[in-house]
């Protein structure tokens, strides 16, 4: 029996179920906390969070990409604050990062020149511990995570998997009241994932772990509903609570469970109707706050390759114009971070409609789906410009410019009053893409220079 499932068993350290540990109240965070030069208001990251995280419980939280998922992660860690709202550990305000806690990162985050014994120890440096403690603790946390025999090795002689047996071990070590994971899987190959998530699962439903609760950030469906007593559901731009639904009994969580795949399915319908009122979809869930007006305004063009959205228009096509998105989903082995982006553009673009988890080209997708190269290109330009507001503003501007030319600063600038300087880039280079595509302009990437080739008036 190890340290650790030793310390489960005194009495002090029993789980008491229902008490809250951790409670985000009204959570804001813009990435300015001023108004911009221009006098707009700083733009959202996330809205007027609410929620609380009770011992005993498993949360996973799944969103889109700019849910916020992992602001709002580090923000209940007190590694970010908040610009709005508070965080409350056990009845107390968080001011600062939380001893209490430990966090579990993607990347492994391991230090190369260390070896396994001396990474895990690193988590003990803050605490007040002698030589012989912190020996048999991190020696607790290494046989507890699978390590025994692998003290000595350095990172670069570890798998994946293996590495990120050292993250847990070293988040673990410090026997922290809440473990928060930020995606700590998806840089997994699916077998080591799979075996990961199962050892940990047995690990938390042993109690052999100290940890009273867990957090989990995933883009992964699947993995939020095999593991996940709780599941908050994000909606993007800014990140805001939808819909809190419960989980399945453990019983019911197998992939192979009808349950577990009408859940499953059912948080695809959810995530792939983001304009849909979440109560007609999950009845049963516990629903968000309704979208403030401060956070109307620029919505962000989706990330998304113009040729995987063609493809995606074209396989519905041949799938006679209607396609369970989940399927597909599984069929493509593509993860929903990768598959909703070329669905909010189809969707953006008047190619497809969402309706009860199925994606259904309109007419207008089924004209571009059968179409020649330069149709597809006439056919994109016209939707594009008909429902992207910002396409038709660069247009004006172009060709109201003397030369018609304007430097990437002058859009940036533009950009930035709406989604920060980060996000404002990220947005130029979907733009450039898209432009280039529908012949609306050309964009010299050296010169970082817009130019209108054949100028034409430009209504807006």
């Amino acid at each position: 029996m190890t340290i650790f499932h030793q310390l489960n068993q005194q009495p002090g350290l029993v789980t008491q179920e229902d008490e809250v540990l951790l409670e985000a109240q009204h959570i804001s965070k813009t990435y300015g906390d001023e108004k911009s030069t221009k006098g707009t208001r700083a733009p959202l990251v996330l809205d007027d969070i609410h929620t609380q995280i009770s011992a005993g419980e498993f949360v996973a939280i799944l969103g889109p990409s700019g849910s916020g998922k992992s602001t709002l992660l580090r923000i209940l860690a007190g590694l970010l604050r908040p610009s709005k709202g508070q965080v409350i550990f056990k009845g107390q305000p968080q001011y600062g990062p939380n001893p209490h806690l430990a966090i579990v990162f993607q990347s492994f985050a391991l230090f190369p020149w260390l070896t396994v014994f001396q990474n895990v120890e690193l988590g003990l440096q803050s605490q007040e511990l002698t030589q012989i403690q912190r020996y048999r603790r991190t020696l607790a946390a290494i046989d507890t995570i699978g390590l025994d025999g692998f003290e000595d090795a350095y990172p670069k002689e570890l798998s994946g998997g293996m590495r990120q047996r050292v993250g847990f071990a070293r988040a673990l070590v410090v026997e922290p009241e809440l473990l928060f994971m930020d995606e700590p899987f998806s840089a997994l190959d699916v077998l080591t994932a799979a075996n990961l998530r199962k050892e940990l699962m047995g690990l938390w439903q042993a109690r052999s772990i100290p940890t009273r609760a867990i957090v989990m950030v995933t883009h992964n469906i699947d993995e939020a509903v095999s593991m996940a007593d709780r599941i908050i559901i994000l909606g993007a731009n800014p990140g805001r609570i939808r819909v809190e639904l419960s989980g399945l009994p453990l019983a019911q969580r197998n992939i192979q469970n009808e349950r577990h795949t009408d859940l499953v399915d059912l948080i695809y319908r959810i995530m792939t109707s983001p304009n849909e009122e979440v109560a007609t979809i999950a009845p049963h869930g516990k629903t968000g706050p309704l979208k403030s007006e401060e956070t109307q305004g620029y919505k962000p063009l989706p990330k998304a390759p113009i040729g995987d959205v063609t493809g995606l228009i074209e396989l519905v096509h041949t799938h006679g114009d209607r396609v369970d998105l989940y399927q597909v989903g599984r069929q493509l082995q593509l993860e929903l971070d990768e598959l909703l982006p070329l669905v909010e553009v189809a969707d953006l673009l008047g190619f497809a409609d969402m309706q009860e988890g199925d994606l259904i080209l309109t007419p207008q997708g089924r004209r571009f789906a059968e179409a020649d190269v330069q149709e597809e290109k006439d056919i994109f330009r016209e939707q594009a410009l008909a429902s992207v507001p910002i396409l038709r503003e660069i247009l004006q501007a172009l060709s109201q410019t003397p030369g018609h030319t304007l430097p990437e600063e002058y859009f940036v600038s533009m950009l930035e009053s709406y989604v920060g300087e980060e996000q404002a880039w990220q947005q130029l280079e979907i733009i450039v893409d898209w432009g280039r595509y529908a012949e609306l302009f050309s964009y010299k990437e050296e010169r970082g220079i817009f130019r209108l080739e054949e100028p034409e008036p430009v209504g807006v």
